[in-house]
């Protein structure tokens, strides 16, 4: 893989805003090349030192779910606290996907087997059951639930204007 030694936050920006994923500020530029490179993308945000960058893998999985193409062998490189995060980030949009795009063919699901996870038939189900895991890997006694939803809803405010 081709990676940038150092992506900045604003390059990363950028390349979002030049996908078209409107989730944080910033990215006015559209002359970024990062975001022709989707496995250099998803591993420079998984890597981020910043929480919205990292959270903006939510809203590009969704907006472009070709990018599932690349997250199994991205996922295999990355050091371990940035894998879960790709993973169980990539694993929400999976049914964030479901929930609000039923009508499109879902993302694939990639990871519940090895995150662990009893799934059902219920998007909003397994979202509860990856947050509970995602606070026992992780550690951090963080709102999973909460950050995957907020994800959602910007992604879904700029999703809407957009079109």
């Amino acid at each position: 893989m081709n990676i940038p030694s150092i992506a900045t936050g604003e390059q990363l920006a950028n390349a979002l805003h030049a996908l078209g994923v409107r989730f944080i500020m910033g990215g006015q530029s559209k002359d970024e090349a990062l975001h022709k490179q989707p496995a250099c993308l998803l591993d420079a945000l998984a890597e981020s030192d910043e929480a919205r960058l990292r959270l903006s893998l939510i809203p590009l999985f969704l907006e472009h779910p070709e990018f599932a193409a690349h997250v199994g062998a991205v996922a295999k490189n990355l050091n371990p606290s940035a894998r879960l995060t790709l993973q169980c980030y990539y694993s929400a949009a999976v049914w964030l996907g479901q929930k609000y795009q039923p009508c499109k063919k879902s993302l694939p699901d990639y990871f519940s087997k090895e995150l662990n996870l009893s799934l059902t038939d219920d998007p909003e189900e397994n979202l509860r059951t990856l947050a509970k895991r995602h606070q026992e890997l992780s550690g951090a006694r963080i709102n999973w639930l909460g950050t995957y939803r907020h994800a959602a809803r910007r992604w879904l405010l700029h999703a809407g204007q957009e079109k």
